[in-house]
């Protein structure tokens, strides 16, 4: 695993919090968002999934699933993005990601559990390739496109009623950090027409705005593949 780069928040020469993660897991982008959203300071080590570092004997103490993000925060560690934002958001509260209204509380987290129950887990890279194997590489694009549209058109359901630059207004939370990646890989890595979702898109190109998604971008990350 490469260790030992700093995030770009960072002011600090030892920043507290460790992420490992991957440059391209969509998961592991949810938590780089989020960390910069909060303006918190951590050390990004990479763990390069596709020559296998996820099965290290040294991982697998920090996740026996295999699977990126994990955090560090001291003695404290934490693996699946949601419990990470979740544990972030209680310990760290600085730029709440989670509003304070009950229903618009509520709504982030249909949202974020949308994506990461119902859209990213069909198409892990692990499920794709399972179902090529089985079904042949139609089946898996198929596959892919036809679970994430039917996400997607839910949370266009969701959210077509909010007037405002974010998810869920002006501010932006945790449906927010859940979906930019989402759309982002649904357009480029599964060739997903967004025309069909013009809430989502209107929400995805305010986040190019933010200096703190642009900073969690896949290929800002030190372990980028250019």
């Amino acid at each position: 695993m490469q260790q030992n780069q700093s995030s770009p928040a960072d002011n600090s020469s030892s920043p507290k919090l460790i992420l490992y993660s991957f440059w391209q897991s969509s998961c592991s982008w949810r938590v780089r968002f989020a960390l910069n959203l909060k303006g918190l300071p951590y050390e990004y080590r990479a763990v390069n999934l596709s020559k296998g570092e996820q099965f290290s004997p040294e991982f697998e103490k920090l996740n026996p699933l295999h699977y990126v993000p994990v955090l560090a925060d001291g003695d404290v560690i934490v693996s699946d993005s949601l419990a990470i934002l979740l544990y972030l958001e209680e310990k760290y509260p600085q730029k709440a990601l989670l509003p304070v209204d009950p229903q618009l509380r509520a709504i982030n987290l249909q949202a974020a559990n949308i994506v990461s129950s119902s859209i990213q887990p069909l198409h892990m890279m692990t499920v794709l390739k399972h179902i090529e194997e089985k079904f042949g590489s139609e089946e898996r694009s198929s596959w892919a496109q036809s679970h994430i549209e039917k996400g997607l058109f839910a949370l266009e359901k969701l959210l077509n009623s909010f007037d405002g630059k974010y998810a869920t207004g002006e501010e932006i939370y945790l449906a927010d950090v859940f979906l930019a990646p989402q759309i982002s890989v649904s357009a480029k890595r599964f060739n997903i027409d967004m025309s069909k979702f013009p809430t989502l898109s209107k929400i995805f190109n305010s986040y190019k705005a933010l200096p703190e998604f642009l900073a969690s971008l896949p290929e800002k990350q030190p372990d980028a593949v250019k």
